[in-house]
């Protein structure tokens, strides 16, 4: 109880300076939502930190075992194509550099399976739960289209060895339920890491196992990434009713956070530099772990 009512309160601090360590990176073509108040429209700025978040998670990955070098570019980058078409949450440290960072992909509810990277994942391609699997997550989608929900894809999931232990990780899942909020609510799904205690850390939250024909799906070992996965769902209207209140203090402070994206018509910035973009409201692509 003594080490619970500690890590409240540490979270509770972390939470009210997050604002001043937390980057949020727009997709391409998106049209930035006006609910953020500053908006930093900038190619080149947007550009290289997507590479930094590339370089980094290569090291993580590469540092853990769970990719070769020759997995990555020639210059260490971790390059997936989610890199290019999702949200991107970033905690920098007090020299500037990255402490964590994960993907947040955005789907509006007619996507279907074939569209989500978690086809290309090992549990997919069993002769034995592809179907199963398949099944179980389009009834998810159904589910979303019927409740008027978005459907999400987290991963990109990487921590600094020196910060796993801290709130940061914590505070960068709970940002993920904030960052569902903003397009009015969504139902989630994650390919999750025993490494590290990922997939625990995530299901404290409020993830659950995802679940078809009344069998929780297994745990599988990933041969691209060496090492034990399981598949995370999570609904961002209902987190652990323990952490209800710490969501609402990073959904305020994700408001606050910079969003860096690149430039695109017809957005623009007020003369006070807030966001300002003439399209409603909204985080759907124009163009488809703690999860690797």
């Amino acid at each position: 109880m003594d080490y619970e009512r500690e890590l409240m309160n540490l979270l509770d601090r972390t939470i009210a300076s997050i604002d001043q360590r937390l980057v949020l990176l727009a997709p391409p073509g998106v049209a930035v939502p006006d609910q953020f108040t500053t908006c930093d429209f900038d190619l080149d700025r947007h550009e290289s930190l997507i590479q930094a978040i590339q370089r980094f998670r290569g090291s993580i990955y590469h540092e853990d075992g769970a990719i070769r070098r020759d997995q990555l570019s020639p210059d260490g980058l971790h390059l997936t194509p989610e890199d290019s078409q999702s949200w991107h949450l970033v905690v920098t440290n007090r020299d500037g550099g990255i402490d964590a960072c994960a993907w947040y992909r955005d789907y509006d509810s007619r996507v279907y399976f074939d569209r989500l990277r978690l086809k290309e994942s090992a549990l997919a391609r069993s002769p034995e739960w592809r179907d199963v699997l398949w099944k179980a997550v389009e009834r998810e989608i159904a589910d979303a289209r019927r409740e008027g929900l978005r459907y999400a894809e987290l991963g990109g999931w990487a921590v600094a060895r020196e910060s796993r232990s801290s709130a940061e990780t914590l505070v960068l899942a709970l940002a993920t339920y904030a960052l569902s909020r903003i397009s009015g609510g969504a139902l989630g799904i994650t390919t999750a890491t025993n490494r590290h205690q990922s997939s625990s850390i995530l299901c404290r939250l409020g993830g659950r196992p995802l679940e078809a024909e009344g069998a929780v799906l297994p745990p599988y070992y990933d041969p691209h990434y060496d090492c034990l996965m399981e598949i995370v769902r999570f609904d961002s209207r209902a987190p652990n009713p323990r952490y209800q209140g710490l969501v609402d203090q990073v959904h305020q402070r994700l408001l606050e956070t910079t969003v860096v994206a690149r430039p695109y018509w017809p957005a623009m910035r007020s003369s006070h530099g807030t966001c300002a973009v003439s399209a409603a409201p909204t985080m759907a692509h124009t163009s488809p772990e703690m999860a690797a």
